[in-house]
């Protein structure tokens, strides 16, 4: 497996894999399906596009053979008062990759990729509570829980509380 920060190269790919992610397990992202399907595949892989603009956001892919088996985006605040911070977003590994240590990988890039940016204090993200697995991984990473936000996402009928999570990367 290969992990490595995805290009406008990977823009297909990419897109590709978001679709599946909306469409497999569409009450863990804020995104739906038909949102990214209105944006095209310009609009979706536009982060990819803006990397060279935006230094400290990068896209995380993980590559079995030539496919994009998982990917994890990582984004810097922009806000000088929050600049100190950063958020993990849009995690996906396809299930049929899952358990063999994907997302695990995916994760410690981008969190080795963080370490490598100056006055980078925490990453922050929300993970929907219903996604036990996706929690104890991020948990067996060093990130813990400092809030919930009830009813964060609504699908049809149906509410998904986040938990919100940090991991220090400084010891202040």
């Amino acid at each position: 497996m290969d992990v490595r920060i995805l290009t406008a190269a990977d823009a297909e790919a990419f897109w590709n894999i978001r679709l599946r992610a909306l469409r497999e397990d569409p009450e863990s992202f804020g995104v739906s399906y038909e949102e990214i399907l209105e944006r095209g595949i310009a609009g979706a892989a536009q982060g990819l596009y803006r990397r060279d603009a935006a230094q400290d956001n990068a896209t995380f892919g993980a590559f079995d053979g030539g496919t994009l088996v998982g990917a994890v985006g990582f984004r810097r605040e922009e806000e000088v008062k929050k600049r100190h911070k950063a958020s993990i977003w849009g995690i996906y590994v396809i299930p049929e990759m899952r358990g063999k240590g994907v997302g695990k990988a995916l994760l410690e890039a981008a969190m080795a990729y963080a370490k490598t940016l100056p006055s980078l204090e925490r990453i922050n993200l929300a993970a929907v509570v219903t996604s036990k697995e996706a929690r104890r991984l991020f948990i067996s990473l060093g990130f813990t829980a400092y809030g919930l936000e009830r009813q964060a996402l609504k699908l049809g009928d149906r509410y998904f509380d986040q938990e919100l999570m940090t991991l220090p990367l400084t010891s202040s």
